[in-house]
C-alpha cells in the first residue's frame, strides 16, 4: 500500500533549497518539479540557485525526535534509530507501508541522509519531507534498494520533518533500520555547478566534407583469380549449439520424438537452443578463418572441386568441417550431413596453426595451405524421397558439381587441452560453429529452411534487409541473440575484430568485469568510469544490443534510457546545464564503491493518456511519459531510448550525395519535405552529415561510441579526453584530461558497431515437417506480408521509409561495399508534429524534428528484450508506444496523411500491415 500525499504544500515550509550553483550562463532561476508517490501527484516549486555551494564539509544534525508506524516489539522503537548506537535497531512490523519520520523541531537545512540497514531492508520506498508532518512531498525514491548502507546526498532541503515511507520490503520481515544519520549542506554533499557554453554545430551543410574512403579494405571477403577461380573467405566462431537445434527435440511423425506440441497437439516451448549464444571465453582463441576456392567458373573444367582451408590461431584436430545437409535422413532433423570432405593428407592427426594469408593471395601450391586442406568434389549420393518429402527406398547417385548448387558448410571447433594450455587457456576444446550455405560459383548467401526438414536454401534477394550479410533465418529458438550477430559474410579476421569489440561493449566500465559469467574481466577498462554516470556497460541500456526498457511504471527510474538537458544562455541559446551537463547522469558511486544518490534522478512522474478511434471502432490509449526531476528541471530536456545496435555500418557507408538527393527542397503533395542535419567532426573540426541518433547529430560511428562513453558513461576517450567535455567546447578544452578508453579499444568498440548485422526479413514461410510446431518467429503468412508491403508503399509511409538504398564502395569494411540494403530509413529530419516534439535542439534539428529511424528488424524488438519481459517494449525516441499501432498513431506534422491514411484502414489491411512490419 502506497500512503498518498496530499497536494498544497506550504511553499514556505518546504521550500527546497537545491544548491545546483546556477553557472554562470544559466537562467534556470525558478523550476517546476512534478513529483509523485503512488496514485497523487504534487508540484514543488523550487528556488534554484538560492544558496551557494558550502565551502565547508556539512556536520552532523540529529533530529529531536524520531516517531514510527508499529514496530515488531518494544526494544525496536524509532528512537533505536538515531540513538547512535551500531547495536540498536528500529524494526518496524511485517507489513510494506510502515514508516519511520524524524522531527528537527524546526525548519532545518538538510544536505545529506544516510541509511545503516540491518539485513531486512527497504527495496522500495519513498523519502518525505514536511513542515508539519502532516502534508508530505517527495523527496527522493528508491525503487532498486540494495541494504547495507544508502547514501542520499545533494538534498538541499529546508524542513522540519523527514519521513521513510515504506513501499515494498526486501524479505518477509519487516523494515529495520540500525542508523539513520543526517548532515547539513556541505562541500562534501552538496553538488555546484561547471561553467558551460553552447555545443557547436554548422548553420548550415557549406563545406560539407564526405566521411575518408579508404583506398583498400581491411580485409578483403570475396576476389577472383586471373583465370576466374572465385575466392570466399569468411571468420567463423566457436558456439553451443548446431543452428537447428532448438529446446524441442523435432521429428516427423513416426521417424523419432518431437516435443515441440503436446499430446494434442498444441505447440510447446520448452526453451532456447544454444546456437546463437556466446560461449565462455569467446573472444579468447575461439575465432578461426574459412577459405572456399572454387574453379566452377574457369573456362574447361568440368568437374569443379572446392578446396576449403582453415586459418587457424590454436591446434585443431582434422575434418571437422561438414557438408551438405542431409535432408534425405528423417531420423537427423537438429543436426545431420551428407559429406566430410576429403582430407588432402588422411594421415594427419593434428592441424596446426596457420597464418592468416595475405590479401588477394593463396597460401601453398594449388592453394591447398596444409595437409589439414578438405576437397569437395561431388554432390553426393543420397537416398530418394519421395512427394511427401520422406524416404521412398530409392537413391540418387551422386554427380559433378554445378553452377548454382546450394552446400551447407558447417565448421567446428576441435582442439585440444595441450595447445589451449600452452596459450594460457584452460576453456574448453570442442565447439560448434555457424552453418552457412555455400552456392558454386557465387559464394556464401544467407539461408531459410524449405521442405523437407528445414533443408538449406538461399534467401531471395528481396528479403536481404542488410545486403548479402544479412543473419539467416533463425531455426534455434535464439531469439533474444539475434541482433548481435556478424555479418554472415564477416571476414576471417574481422570476426576476431568483431568478439573482442563485442567483449568492450559487454565489460563494466568500473570492475573491468565481463557481464556474461564465466569471461575473464578486462582489467585495462577498470576504474575508468567517473563517479557520476547513468550505466556502467553499454548493454545495460542497449538490452541484447535493442533498444533500452520502455518508461512503463510511475517513479520508475529512467537511468537506462538517456535524458539530455539544457539551460539557456545569452540570447535563449541551448546550452549544457550546468548540473547536469547535456545528459543527466543519475547514478554515483564513492570512492570506496559505496551507491550514493546525489538527487539527480529522473523519473516516471505520471503518464499523460488519450483515445484514438479507428475506422473500424477499434479504440486505442496513447501513452507520453512525464518526467519527474530529483533535482532542478532544466530549461529543455528529451528522453531518449536506446536504440538498436544493426546495421549501423551500412548506414555509415551511404554516401552523403545520396542521403542528400532525398532531400526536397519543397514539401510534396503529403507535406513531406526532410532536411539534413549537419554536425562538427570532433577531432578535425571538418563539416560533416549527420546521420546518427535521434535528431542525426552523429557523424560517424566513432563520434557516436565516444559521446555515449563519455555521456552515459563518463568514460573519456581520444576523443574526448576529459569529462568537463560534458559540459560544452570551452569546458572540455580547460578541463583536466584523466585516463580513458585507449585508441585501440575506442576502434574496436566502432568496428563492432559497423559489423553488426541485421536479420533478413521473415517473409517466407519455412519448411517445417508434418506435425511440427513452427517457432513463433516463423508463423508467416506470406500472402498477409506481401499485401502489408504493397500497402505500405501505397500509403507513401516510404516517403519518409525509404525502402531501399545502396552503400558505397569506400568504406573500410569489404563487408559494408556496395550493397543494397532495405533500412526503411531516409536518415534524414522529418517535423513529427507537436506530439513528438521536445524542447531540446540539436543542430538543424529543432523541436519536432526527428531522423527518420530504421525499420529493419522491427519485428524482433520483443523477441530481443527477452523472455518474459515485453512490458518493457518501447517504440519511438522515448520509448512511450507499447505497440507498432501506437507507434504510428503518434505520427503527426509530415507523416499525418500516411497516419490518417493507417486509421482508415479496415482491420484485415491494418494487421496486413502490421505483420509487414513484424517481418522486418
Amino acid at each position: 500500500m502506497r500512503t498518498p500525499m496530499k497536494a498544497g504544500l506550504s511553499l514556505a515550509a518546504a521550500a527546497l533549497l537545491v544548491a545546483c550553483g546556477g553557472g554562470s550562463n544559466s537562467t534556470d532561476t525558478q523550476d517546476t518539479a512534478t513529483r509523485s508517490a503512488g496514485t497523487e501527484t504534487v508540484t514543488v516549486a523550487a528556488s534554484r540557485a538560492a544558496q551557494a555551494v558550502p565551502s565547508q564539509p556539512g556536520v552532523l544534525i540529529k533530529p529531536v525526535a524520531a516517531t514510527s508506524s508499529p514496530v515488531e516489539n518494544p526494544g525496536m522503537s524509532a528512537t533505536a534509530a538515531i540513538d547512535g548506537n551500531p547495536n540498536s535497531r528500529w524494526g518496524s512490523t511485517f507489513v510494506d507501508d510502515a514508516w519511520i519520520q524524524f522531527d528537527f523541531g524546526q525548519p532545518t537545512a538538510i544536505g545529506a541522509m544516510k541509511l545503516l540497514w540491518e539485513r531486512s531492508y527497504g527495496k522500495e520506498y519513498a523519502l518525505q519531507v514536511s513542515d508539519d508532518g502532516q502534508t508530505w512531498a517527495q523527496l527522493r525514491y528508491v525503487m532498486d534498494g540494495k541494504g547495507g548502507t544508502e547514501e542520499f546526498l545533494n538534498l538541499g532541503v529546508l524542513t522540519r520533518y523527514v519521513r521513510l515511507q515504506g513501499v515494498a520490503r526486501s524479505s518477509q520481515y519487516g523494515y529495520s533500520l540500525f542508523e539513520v544519520e543526517f548532515k547539513s549542506p556541505g562541500s562534501d554533499n552538496t553538488q555546484g555547478g561547471q561553467a558551460v557554453a553552447p555545443l557547436r554545430f554548422p548553420a548550415n551543410g557549406q563545406g560539407l566534407q564526405p566521411l575518408p574512403a579508404a583506398p583498400q579494405p581491411l580485409e578483403q571477403v570475396q576476389f577472383s583469380l586471373a583465370d576466374g577461380t572465385l575466392v570466399t573467405r569468411f571468420g567463423a566462431r566457436a558456439m553451443g549449439r548446431h543452428g537447428r537445434e532448438r529446446g524441442e527435440e523435432w521429428n516427423e511423425i513416426g521417424y523419432g520424438p518431437n516435443d515441440t506440441v503436446d499430446a494434442a497437439g498444441q505447440p510447446v516451448d520448452k526453451g532456447p537452443g544454444a546456437h546463437l549464444t556466446f560461449v565462455t571465453q569467446y573472444f579468447k582463441n575461439r575465432t578461426w578463418g574459412m577459405e572456399i576456392i572454387d574453379n566452377s567458373r574457369v573456362a574447361g573444367v568440368t568437374k569443379p572441386t572446392l578446396i576449403v582451408n582453415r586459418y587457424t590461431q590454436v591446434d585443431f584436430l582434422p575434418g571437422d568441417t561438414a557438408f551438405f545437409r542431409a535432408f534425405d535422413r528423417p531420423g537427423v532433423t537438429g543436426y545431420g550431413w551428407m559429406n566430410p570432405g576429403e582430407l588432402v593428407d588422411r594421415t594427419v592427426k593434428v592441424c596446426r596453426p596457420t597464418a592468416y594469408p595475405a590479401t588477394a593471395q593463396l597460401v601453398g601450391p594449388g592453394g591447398i595451405n596444409g595437409a589439414c586442406t578438405l576437397r569437395v568434389k561431388d554432390y553426393p549420393g543420397h537416398g530418394g524421397l519421395g512427394a511427401d518429402g520422406l524416404p521412398n527406398g530409392t537413391n540418387v547417385p551422386s554427380r559433378p558439381l554445378v553452377v548454382g548448387d546450394a552446400i551447407e558448410i558447417s565448421p567446428a571447433m576441435f582442439s585440444t587441452h595441450e595447445a589451449m594450455s600452452a596459450k594460457g587457456d584452460s576453456g574448453g576444446i570442442r565447439y560448434y560453429s555457424a552453418e552457412w550455405l555455400y552456392v558454386v560459383g557465387q559464394g556464401l548467401a544467407p539461408w531459410y529452411g524449405v521442405q523437407p526438414r528445414l533443408n538449406s536454401a538461399p534467401l531471395p534477394v528481396a528479403t536481404l534487409s542488410g545486403g548479402t550479410g544479412s543473419v539467416s533465418y533463425n531455426y534455434s529458438d535464439n531469439g533474444s541473440s539475434m541482433f548481435q550477430q556478424p555479418f554472415n559474410h564477416v571476414g576471417m579476421k574481422n570476426m576476431q575484430r568483431f568478439v573482442e569489440g563485442r567483449r568492450l561493449i559487454h565489460t563494466d566500465f568500473t570492475t573491468g568485469a565481463h557481464s556474461e559469467p564465466g569471461n575473464d574481466p578486462y582489467t585495462p577498462a577498470a576504474k575508468l568510469q567517473g563517479t557520476h554516470f547513468n550505466q556502467s556497460m553499454c548493454v545495460a541500456c542497449h538490452v541484447n544490443n535493442g533498444r533500452s526498457p520502455a518508461p512503463t511504471r510511475l517513479n520508475q527510474r529512467l537511468d537506462s534510457m538517456s535524458v539530455h538537458a539544457a539551460s539557456l544562455g545569452d540570447g535563449g541559446v541551448q546550452q549544457p546545464h550546468p548540473r547536469y551537463g547535456s545528459v543527466v547522469q543519475m547514478n554515483a558511486l564513492a570512492g570506496s564503491g559505496q551507491r550514493q544518490d546525489w538527487g539527480n534522478s529522473v523519473r516516471v512522474a505520471r503518464f499523460e493518456t488519450r483515445e484514438v478511434r479507428l475506422a473500424d471502432g477499434t479504440v486505442v490509449e496513447l501513452r507520453k511519459p512525464v518526467l519527474g526531476f530529483d533535482g532542478p528541471v532544466p530549461a529543455a530536456y528529451s528522453l531518449r531510448a536506446a536504440p538498436p545496435m544493426i546495421g549501423m555500418g551500412l548506414l555509415e557507408a551511404v554516401p552523403e550525395a545520396d542521403i542528400l538527393a532525398l532531400a526536397r527542397s519543397a514539401p510534396d503533395q503529403d507535406g513531406v519535405r526532410g532536411r539534413a542535419n549537419y554536425v562538427y567532426d570532433p577531432e578535425t573540426g571538418a563539416v560533416r552529415l549527420g546521420r546518427f541518433g535521434w535528431k542525426a547529430s552523429k557523424a560517424t560511428l566513432r563520434q557516436q561510441a565516444a559521446t555515449a562513453l563519455l555521456q552515459d558513461m563518463a568514460v573519456t576517450s581520444p576523443v574526448y579526453p576529459s569529462r568537463n567535455c560534458h559540459y560544452g567546447p570551452k569546458a572540455c578544452a580547460a578541463g583536466p584530461r584523466v585516463a580513458g578508453i585507449t585508441a585501440s579499444d575506442l576502434t574496436l568498440i566502432s568496428n563492432y558497431l559497423a559489423l553488426v548485422a541485421v536479420p533478413a526479413q521473415r517473409s517466407l514461410e519455412s519448411g517445417f515437417p508434418k506435425g511440427v510446431a513452427p517457432l513463433d518467429e516463423h508463423r508467416v503468412d506470406a500472402a498477409q506480408v506481401a499485401l502489408g508491403a504493397r500497402l505500405f508503399e501505397g500509403m507513401r509511409c516510404t516517403a519518409c521509409h525509404t525502402a531501399q538504398m545502396k552503400t558505397g564502395s569506400g568504406h573500410l569494411f569489404a563487408e559494408l561495399r556496395n550493397q543494397t540494403i532495405r533500412p526503411y530509413t531516409d536518415l534524414l529530419l522529418h517535423d513529427m508534429g507537436p506530439g513528438l516534439a521536445d524542447n531540446f535542439a540539436e543542430g538543424q534539428a529543432q523541436s519536432a524534428l526527428w531522423r527518420t529511424a530504421p525499420l529493419w528488424g522491427i519485428g524482433y524488438t520483443e523477441k530481443v528484450m527477452g523472455q518474459g519481459r515485453s512490458a518493457d517494449v518501447g517504440y519511438l525516441h522515448d520509448g512511450r508506444a507499447r505497440s507498432l499501432t501506437e507507434a504510428i498513431l503518434w505520427h503527426g506534422g509530415e507523416a499525418e496523411a500516411a497516419r490518417s491514411r493507417f486509421e482508415g484502414l479496415p482491420r484485415t489491411d491494418r494487421e496486413a500491415l502490421l505483420a509487414f512490419l513484424r517481418s522486418l
